[in-house]
């Protein structure tokens, strides 16, 4: 994903996690406060404070729901090839090995471990901005795939097959997130292989401003399941739930998903989520060239170390980067719970975000908007709106008026805000006062015509 720093005013963008084997060792930890002290060096003043977006969309071949794999003349490397030329520079991990990431300026197209294609935004002050180079994005990268007889698919889980009929992309990284979180979740290479979603990262001032929205982010997380969900489907059958992608996550490792406990009982902060993140085993550790796989938390890698070796900041960066709970923190903080949507709900995605967190009055608005829960309430309430979606009810309220008015708080916050950022809310509202998830169309497609190829072609790009 990504993160980014300033020079005075000017947003510096930098990879939140190394593309690269090798890594550039930085000072050993010796205490925690080290560690707060990224978090410190991310705040900024309001008036620097931008957003960026993050899609993630499948390829699929035209008339076809088979997976594309990294080889072969219609392959996703054929298409990172066909993209290049448009003033991107190809990332490899070495020299002879194949491209797996393009960038240009702020801007990163990158692989998911099955081939799915993500975009990682330039940081931006307004929600439109942000829109405008996804939108340019797709425009490209249809250009390029249709040549290929390949599409570009919006759906937050591949709706035919399973993971064994998915190609792993080339990345060392995957490599070793495929060896070991399978040990710690049953649907661990569902996430990696299956899934796609939407995200918009966020800054923040001080450290009560960020507790304040993070904490914000995880409440408001089960309205934006349930607006967001367009993943009804498993293995060419109903899955039972509408967001099946949020359900995914239930399974990959509990040490590293989900919800903090902190962000409900009133003790969150960066120290409280130094100390969780301490807490969760490390996925890997990039030496000499390789992933390395100890068995061990980050908390006794600091204390043992490993291999001879301490642990230093720069393994701090990779180990944050392998945490996903809904609401992560890293130099940005991440909104994690939409499925992948059509590019006006992505473009909603930042507007959205930015009404509720940017503006002090709607931020004070939509912290009123839920009672105060806890942790196991949360749980139950996240799994109320990924099963039934818009259409269900918490707490004896019906979702869709609840993320109505979700959604009406932000436009508020913008025409406080920025105006002209308004508009992009109009698909979420429509899809609020509906009280139809996006997942309701398509289940009425599949029933409609369950051949995988109509559908897959229903919902492209």
């Amino acid at each position: 994903m990504r993160k980014w720093q300033r020079q005075g005013q000017r947003p510096l963008y930098r990879a939140a996690m190394s593309l690269d084997l090798q890594r550039t060792a930085s000072e050993p930890i010796t205490s925690v406060d080290m560690l707060l002290a990224g978090f410190r060096s991310a705040e900024k003043p309001r008036a620097q404070h931008r957003l960026g977006l993050e899609h993630e969309k499948f390829v699929y071949p035209v008339r076809s729901a088979r997976s594309v794999p990294y080889e072969g003349p219609s392959g996703i490397g054929a298409l990172l090839e066909k993209l290049a030329p448009g003033g991107y520079e190809p990332f490899r991990e070495t020299p002879s090995s194949p491209a797996i990431a393009l960038q240009k300026g702020m801007l990163t197209i990158s692989l998911e471990p099955g081939g799915q294609f993500e975009l990682s935004g330039s940081p931006f002050v307004t929600a439109r901005e942000a829109h405008a180079e996804n939108l340019a994005h797709l425009s490209e990268v249809k250009a390029a795939a249709a040549p290929l007889g390949l599409q570009l698919v919006a759906l937050g889980y591949r709706p035919f097959g399973t993971t064994e009929d998915v190609s792993w992309m080339p990345k060392s990284r995957y490599v070793a997130m495929r060896q070991v979180l399978p040990e710690r979740g049953a649907l661990a290479h569902h996430m990696m292989l299956m899934t796609s979603t939407g995200q918009v990262s966020l800054d923040w001032e001080d450290e009560a401003d960020c507790v304040r929205k993070t904490v914000l982010i995880a409440r408001l997380t089960p309205l934006l399941v349930a607006l967001y969900a367009n993943s009804p489907l498993r293995d060419g059958k109903p899955s039972g739930y509408m967001s099946f992608r949020s359900r995914v996550w239930d399974e990959v490792d509990p040490t590293r998903c989900g919800y903090l406990r902190s962000f409900f009982d009133g003790s969150f902060s960066y120290k409280a989520y130094a100390e969780w993140a301490l807490d969760a085993p490390i996925l890997f550790l990039r030496r000499r060239g390789e992933y390395l796989r100890p068995k061990m938390t980050f908390r006794q890698f600091i204390r043992e170390g490993f291999e001879g070796a301490p642990a230093d900041l720069s393994d701090w960066t990779d180990h944050l980067s392998t945490l996903f709970p809904e609401a992560r923190l890293k130099k940005v903080v991440e909104v994690r719970g939409a499925d992948c949507c059509s590019a006006a709900m992505t473009g909603a995605l930042g507007a959205l975000w930015r009404g509720l967190l940017y503006d002090r009055t709607a931020l004070d608005e939509a912290s009123r908007l839920l009672p105060p829960l806890t942790y196991e309430q949360q749980l139950a309430f996240h799994d109320t709106a990924r099963r039934e979606g818009l259409a269900g009810r918490w707490n004896g309220q019906e979702l869709h008026r609840l993320a109505g008015e979700m959604v009406a708080i932000a436009r508020r916050g913008l025409e406080r805000l920025d105006p002209q950022d308004a508009p992009l809310l109009e698909p979420l509202a429509e899809v609020a006062a509906s009280g139809r998830s996006p997942a309701q169309a398509v289940l009425e497609a599949w029933e409609k015509n369950p051949a995988p190829e109509a559908l897959l072609s229903r919902f492209t790009l």
